[in-house]
């Protein structure tokens, strides 16, 4: 159940509608935002916008819409497919044209669809969940949210294989994030997570979080830790669009803590469900 948009059409989501020669498919050269909807509507939309032009600006993207336009674009597409708690997931790609690495004086195609979601099971965030470490494999600016995922595709299935919920990426034994998420953890009640750089997303739930910290006095820093100091925290936790603050209760089958979710995570998402709950009515 769904709906799905392409270039001013809305569509089906099994009608078939890329062209051979569309970048996104050839080159991943495009840039995507994912937007968790809650009653009809969409959370942190504007801050997802200006991601979205932000990627775009930092691969020479042009946008002829100005952030309104992807705004109302948004909102009405959520409207048309009559879906209350579901996901967004907008592409911009730089558009169709014969295969060529130099850049095409051609529009760009645009394409979203809404599909409902299926939150995640009240378990994982009771119990926690199991991750793994894995080497940052990633290019250099993964600040930018661009298509290319294989790297972060790879971890994640490295750790499904495993039987894990996530892979915690590294560089150097320096934490930098998960393969679709931002790490935190909790030492002595202080809350850490990696600062911002192109080795990492900017979260915009990350932000949230580090907002109600500095908005319930939960201290909180952005300070790079190692692998070891992960695994000496207290508490870990992730955070994400779609799960939003998931406790980690081990990593690679070494227990964090007591090996189970911490007060101070289970704290954040309470806070968080309020947060939400505050901006939607």
């Amino acid at each position: 159940m769904g709906l799905g948009f392409f270039n001013g059409k809305y569509i089906p989501l099994d009608e078939p509608v890329i062209p051979i020669e569309e970048r996104g498919h050839q080159f991943g050269d495009g840039v995507y935002e994912m937007i968790r909807v809650y009653k009809g509507k969409p959370f942190k939309l504007n801050e997802h916008v200006e991601r979205l032009f932000n990627s775009a600006n930092a691969i020479n993207l042009p946008l002829e819409n100005d952030k309104s336009y992807f705004i109302d674009l948004i909102l009405h597409t959520i409207k048309v497919s009559g879906l209350l708690e579901c996901t967004v997931y907008l592409q911009i790609t730089r558009g169709i044209a014969t295969r060529n690495h130099i850049f095409p004086d051609v529009p760009v195609s645009i394409s979203m669809t809404v599909k409902e979601i299926t939150p995640l099971d009240p378990a994982l965030y009771e119990n926690g969940v199991n991750v793994i470490f894995h080497e940052d494999e990633r290019w250099a600016n993964c600040y930018i949210k661009s298509l290319n995922l294989l790297p972060n595709v790879l971890a994640r299935q490295k750790a499904n294989e495993k039987g894990c919920f996530e892979a915690i990426l590294y560089r150097d034994e320096w934490v930098t994030e998960g393969s679709s998420s931002n790490v935190f953890i909790v030492k002595n009640g202080i809350v850490y997570t990696t600062p911002l750089s192109k080795r990492i997303l900017e979260g915009v739930t990350r932000g949230v979080v580090i907002q109600i910290c500095k908005k319930h006095d939960i201290h909180s820093i952005e300070k790079s830790f190692t692998k070891n100091q992960l695994l000496d925290a207290d508490e870990v936790f992730i955070t994400n669009t779609t799960g939003e603050i998931i406790p980690i209760v081990k990593v690679d089958n070494v227990k964090i803590g007591p090996g189970i979710p911490g007060k101070v995570t289970k704290r954040l998402h309470r806070l968080f469900i309020q947060e939400i709950m505050n901006e939607i009515g």
